[in-house]
């Protein structure tokens, strides 16, 4: 079941669409229920997924479910072109999938009194993007990514440019040209990537295979120079996806256009592809050119908060202040990956699943409220606590997690962020001191006391004070009722409880994300920092090495090495850097080893090293190995009389 259950997650809305195709275009009814029970099929198959995520046999941070591995173009692993139809996940791509199976039929329920024309074209197109929502998050070959990433553009732009408001058109294409004019160059970049894999990578194969890629990145294959090259690539079609200022004017239109579940759906999930490129892509396999450029990406997302909050003050439409507050919030995940630190990565992650829920129902609750009095005009309503009381309880909720009030999940994303960037010129968390500073904590902070001054002046003035209600609302001829009916109270709810749960016990989603930070995003090397640290490693390994030389002798493991690389000699240091640019000093410790001796090939297993022997001097310097021809270890750092690196 685990080699097949992602692929039945990720098509199975296709044939979900299919079967609404296939319907009476008249019997509305009947199209919106089989929309909804494809949508919820899929939701339960990834229920099944998460179950079997945390039942599975891997290594904590290893990819799961990811048995299914189907040759696309080429030959396969073994073949000079590797394209293959390769799907899996890890705790950084789990929740967002989760994410999209649990908005979609929310956004879907939500959608039954506010579509009333050609219905069925609109949850055949919701069908299609799920599917395409679901393949990004799962896939594992670079190819693959690329087409799902870019699929969700179509039933989009549809959905904005038939059913949204009356600057549809506009909307729709601004969308599309912006996104499509981005995507080009980052189809460059990876066709590029590909080559140079196949090129310079050693294997002598083209491979889009995304584990192989990163692996490349992370042993220091790829220059610097090539990286810059294709993170500046990827940027262009990433930044405009979450979007990073400058490249953000297209969202507030999109959003105010759009219909309700639109909406959703592209605050909820759609902006997080952006966020998870960078994640899965730029960070692990471009490490060099990402600690260059963090700076600049974390200036630009500083700017983007403050100046996301700003706008979204001035906003008289409802959604239009929501979708700016967006611009912000998005600004606060890129500051996060940026830190370069496990604690802001985290937060960054965590953010976006945050920020899919509780905007995506700040959007429902405004949609709710625009079905009923026709307008998103603050100044045309007002004092609706009165005749809505279940709409202000909820949109009271989803505010206060919108700005991070403790005990609600906004909360805790924010916190993790702030926390990342401002330890990030330290080791606190066992990674080298990061790109940024204090300086970007203290603007980002003024961004949270804005969002809480627009957020609830918002509240304030649809909610209280004297009733204002625009002529002959609100509308009833929907079916619907003054206030939220049971259907629109149980699509609202659910997020409700999700939102509370993560802020008051985020742990087994934090402790699923950082392995998989720590194994497959961000890049550990050892590194001293301090001369108290290398001498007490030096005194360490030549302490074990007296008492074990007998042992080791007869070819038993002898843990330094394992040591070294773990750090149970005072502190740990691993690090991000290139070995182009640093310099070790070398420990000898001669010993008689045996043909056998199991600690060379382990201690590269323990660095991730895979330079043959050859080359053993350059890979103890890199990845601090045991050198098998002389029997020494690398200590990274310096002994007593050697200058540091």
């Amino acid at each position: 079941m685990e080699s097949w259950i992602l692929t039945l997650v990720i098509f199975l809305p296709l044939f979900g669409a299919a079967w609404v195709c296939g319907s009476n275009p008249a019997d509305q009814r009947g199209i919106r229920n089989k929309a909804l029970a494809s949508s919820m099929v899929t939701a339960l198959l990834t229920l099944i997924a998460v179950i079997l995520f945390y039942t599975a046999d891997v290594q904590p941070g290893d990819f799961c479910l990811d048995d299914n591995r189907t040759t696309w173009i080429g030959g396969g692993e073994s073949s000079s072109i590797d394209i293959s139809y390769h799907v899996g996940v890890d705790g950084v791509s789990l929740w967002l999938l989760v994410l999209t199976a649990f908005l979609t039929p929310l956004a879907i329920w939500a959608s039954f009194s506010g579509i009333r024309e050609r219905v069925r074209d609109y949850y055949a197109w919701m069908l299609v993007l799920e599917t395409g929502m679901l393949g990004v998050f799962c896939a594992l070959d670079l190819l693959l990514f690329y087409v799902f990433f870019e699929f969700t553009l179509i039933p989009l732009y549809f959905l904005i440019g038939i059913w949204g408001g009356p600057l549809r058109r506009e909307a729709a294409n601004k969308f599309f040209i912006f996104t499509l004019a981005g995507s080009v160059l980052t189809f460059a970049g990876v066709l590029y990537l590909a080559y140079y894999a196949y090129a310079h990578g050693g294997a002598g194969q083209f491979t889009f295979s995304i584990v192989k890629l990163t692996q490349m990145g992370q042993e220091g294959l790829i220059p610097p120079d090539v990286q810059w090259w294709l993170f500046a690539a990827f940027a262009a079609g990433f930044a405009i996806k979450v979007p990073l200022f400058p490249v953000h004017t297209w969202l507030p239109l999109a959003h105010t256009e759009a219909p309700t579940a639109g909406s959703v759906i592209l605050a909820g999930v759609l902006l997080k592809l952006g966020t998870y490129g960078f994640t899965r892509l730029s960070l692990p396999i471009l490490p060099d050119a990402t600690v260059t450029f963090a700076p600049f990406m974390a200036t630009l997302a500083v700017i983007g908060i403050i100046y996301g909050a700003l706008a979204a003050w001035v906003q008289d439409d409802v959604k239009k202040l929501v979708a700016y507050s967006s611009v912000s919030h998005l600004g606060f995940c890129m500051l996060g990956l940026f830190s370069l630190k496990v604690a802001g990565v985290t937060g960054a992650l965590l953010y976006m699943v945050n920020h899919g829920l509780s905007t995506g129902a700040l959007f429902l609750v405004v949609g709710m409220i625009y079905e009923r009095y026709h307008t998103r005009d603050i100044n045309r309503i007002g004092g609706l606590a009165r005749p809505m009381p279940w709409m202000a309880f909820f949109l009271i909720v989803f505010t206060l997690s919108s700005i991070g009030l403790p005990g609600l999940n906004g909360f805790v994303g924010e916190f993790l962020v702030l926390l990342g960037t401002a330890t990030s010129p330290t080791v606190t968390d066992g990674v080298a001191p990061g790109p940024l500073h204090y300086g970007y904590v203290i603007p980002a902070a003024t961004g949270i006391i804005l969002g809480a001054v627009y957020m609830l002046w918002m509240c304030q003035r649809v909610l209280f004070g004297p009733v204002n209600e625009p002529p002959h609302t609100p509308d009833t001829s929907a079916g619907l009722t003054p206030d939220l009916n049971r259907r629109e109270i149980a699509v609202l709810a659910p997020i409700a409880i999700v939102c509370l749960l993560l802020g008051v016990f985020p742990k087994p989603v934090i402790n699923s994300m950082q392995p998989a930070i720590a194994r497959h995003i961000l890049k550990f090397e050892p590194a001293a920092d301090t001369d108290t640290d290398r001498e007490e490693r030096a005194y360490a390994v030549l302490s074990t090495k007296a008492g074990d030389i007998n042992s080791t002798a007869q070819g038993i493991h002898n843990p330094v090495a394992a040591d070294l690389r773990v750090g149970r000699f005072g502190s740990p240091r691993p690090t991000r850097r290139s070995a182009a640019t640093h310099e070790t000093a070398t420990l000898r410790c001669t010993v008689n080893q045996s043909d056998t001796d199991p600690r060379p090939q382990r201690a590269r297993q323990l660095s991730g090293s895979r330079n043959d022997a050859s080359n053993s001097d350059s890979a103890g310097a890199r990845a601090g190995a045991w050198a098998p021809d002389q029997g020494r270890i690398d200590v990274p750092g310096h002994m007593e009389g050697t200058q540091p690196g």
